[in-house]
C-alpha cells in the first residue's frame, strides 16, 4: 500500500471518527402529553367566570424537552398551556422528576403560558372562586393527573435522547401593548398613529434543537398577556395558535412556547378567535424568520443555578381583622381572608415573606436564560437585558411557581391591579414591600456571576 493510499485510509477514519463525535457534542430528547381535562370543570384566569367549560377550541398540552451537554450535565425544560402553577404542584411535579430520574430542582424549569382559557390548577387563583366541594374534587383530581403526566414525559424525554446541534438568536413581533397606559378601545388609532405608550419588549427569542437534517424542536418566548380569548371552551391562546403554526410549518418538530414578563402587556385588540389566530400566526412568523435565517450555534457546557430568596410583604393583617373580613360583602376578601385564617390554624401565623424562585441557565457560548417566577412586569426583562447582555439574556416570567404579579418599583408606586389590586385574587396578605424588584434583580446578578464561563 503506498503512502498516499495509507494517508487517505487514515483521513477517512478520522472522518468517520469526527463526524459522529461532533454531531454528539449535545443531546436532546422530547415528549408530550394532552391536558385537556376530560371532563367539564372551572377554567382559571377570568373572575368574572360563572361556570364551567362548555368545550374546546384546540387542546392543551404539556410538552417536554430534555437536553444533556458534552460534559453530561442535564436540563428539563416543560411548557404547559395552563394559566399558571401554584407552589406545591411545581414542587411535586420538580421532586418527582428529581427522585425519578436524577434531575436536580436547578436544573428543571416549568413554563405556562399564561392561558386565560385553561383548567383551574391547584391553589392557583383559586381564591377568585367560591367553589364548591365536588368542583373541588375536579381540580384535585385534574391536578394529581397533572403532576403525573408531566413527570412521565420528562421520562419519556430521557428516553428520546439522540445526538443535537442547537442554535440560537432572536425575532421580533409586534402585536404586545403596554395596557396600563393605553386605553383599550384607543389602540387601533394609537397603533396607525405610530403614538402607542409605555414600555414593551417585542423580542422573540427563539432556541432551534436539530437531529440530522430536522429540526427537532423549538422553543421560543413572548411578553405578552394570553388573554386574546374569554370564552368558555379549552384553548391556548396565540401562544397555541403560534406553536399550531409552526408544528405545520416544519413537520415533525416540538414548538415550545415559554411567556416573557408580559404581565403589564396585553395582545390587542383582542375577544375574538381570529385575532387569537392572527396573532399566533404573527408570532409564527417571527419564529420561522430566525430559523430560516442564521442563527448561532451553541457550544461548550450548561452552567446552572436556581434559589429561592425571601420576598416580603408591605404589611400583615392580624387574626381579629381577618376574622371580620370573613363578613365582607366582597366575596374575594371573604375567600381570601378564609384562605390566611386557614395558614393561621395550621402554622399559627401568616407568613410575612414568600419563597420566591429565581433561576439562571448559561447555554454553553450561547444566551443567559434568568426564569423568573410570578406575572412579571416588562421593567424586569427590560433592565435585566440591559444590565446582563442585550443581545445575550433571555428573561422568562410565569415559572416554576405563578404566585401572584410581581411589579417594578415604578408600578408598585404606582399602584394600580399589576401594583398591588391582584394580590387579593391570589389569596396573599397585601401588596409586596418596596424592595420587591431590587431582591429579584440583585439574585440574578449573583446568579449570572457564578455561572459565568
Amino acid at each position: 500500500m503506498s503512502a498516499l493510499v495509507r494517508l487517505a485510509c487514515l483521513s477517512f477514519l478520522v472522518s468517520l471518527l469526527s463526524g459522529p463525535v461532533s454531531a454528539a457534542e449535545w443531546q436532546a430528547g422530547v415528549a408530550r402529553a394532552n391536558i385537556t381535562p376530560a371532563e367539564t370543570m372551572w377554567m382559571s384566569g377570568y373572575a368574572s367566570r360563572d361556570h364551567g367549560a362548555d368545550g374546546k377550541l384546540t387542546d392543551l398540552w404539556a410538552k417536554a424537552i430534555v437536553i444533556d451537554d458534552p460534559a453530561g450535565h442535564r436540563i428539563a425544560a416543560v411548557t404547559l398551556d395552563l394559566v399558571g402553577l401554584d407552589r406545591p404542584t411545581s414542587l411535586a411535579i420538580r421532586d418527582g422528576v428529581e427522585q425519578k430520574y436524577g434531575i436536580p430542582r436547578s436544573n428543571i424549569a416549568l413554563f405556562c403560558s399564561h392561558t386565560h382559557t385553561g383548567p383551574v390548577v391547584g391553589s392557583n387563583l383559586r381564591s377568585m372562586f367560591e367553589l364548591d366541594e365536588a368542583e373541588g374534587h375536579k381540580i384535585d383530581a385534574y391536578t394529581a393527573k397533572l403532576i403525573d403526566d408531566v413527570v412521565r414525559i420528562v421520562g419519556e424525554a430521557v428516553a428520546d435522547l439522540e445526538p443535537a446541534r442547537l442554535s440560537w438568536a432572536c425575532g421580533t413581533a409586534t402585536y404586545a401593548v403596554n395596557r396600563r397606559t393605553n386605553r383599550e378601545p384607543d389602540v387601533p388609532m394609537l397603533r396607525e398613529q405610530g403614538l402607542l405608550n409605555g414600555p414593551v419588549d417585542h423580542d422573540v427569542p427563539v432556541l432551534s434543537v436539530r437531529a440530522g437534517d430536522k429540526l427537532k424542536a423549538v422553543l421560543f418566548g413572548y411578553a405578552c398577556h394570553a388573554t386574546v380569548l374569554d370564552l368558555y371552551q379549552w384553548t391556548g391562546d396565540h401562544p397555541g395558535f403560534a406553536m399550531l403554526a409552526v408544528e405545520e410549518q416544519y413537520p415533525g418538530t416540538q414548538a415550545m412556547f415559554w411567556a416573557g414578563c408580559g404581565a403589564d402587556q396585553n395582545p390587542l385588540p383582542r375577544r375574538k378567535v381570529e385575532l387569537a389566530e392572527k396573532y399566533g400566526r404573527q408570532l409564527a412568523k417571527a419564529v420561522s424568520d430566525v430559523l430560516d435565517g442564521a442563527m448561532h450555534p451553541i457550544s461548550g457546557e450548561l452552567q446552572t443555578a436556581y434559589s429561592e430568596i425571601d420576598v416580603g410583604f408591605a404589611a400583615i393583617p392580624t387574626t381579629e381583622q381577618l376574622q371580620q373580613t370573613l363578613g365582607s360583602e366582597n366575596r374575594y376578601e371573604r375567600v381570601r381572608a378564609g384562605m390566611l385564617l386557614k395558614q393561621i390554624e395550621s402554622s399559627g401565623s401568616v407568613a410575612a415573606t414568600y419563597p420566591y424562585p429565581v433561576q439562571s441557565w448559561k447555554l454553553g457560548n450561547g444566551p443567559l436564560w434568568v426564569t423568573l417566577g410570578g406575572e412579571v412586569v416588562v421593567d424586569f426583562s427590560l433592565r435585566l437585558k440591559t444590565e446582563l447582555g442585550v443581545d445575550s439574556t433571555w428573561v422568562a416570567g410565569y415559572a416554576n411557581d405563578v404566585m401572584a404579579y410581581i411589579p417594578s418599583a415604578r408600578v408598585l408606586q404606582e399602584g394600580g391591579y399589576e401594583g398591588g389590586g391582584a394580590m387579593l385574587y391570589y389569596g396573599l396578605p397585601s401588596a409586596w414591600a418596596d424592595n420587591v424588584e431590587d431582591l429579584i434583580v440583585a439574585e440574578a446578578h449573583r446568579q449570572a456571576q457564578s455561572i459565568a464561563p
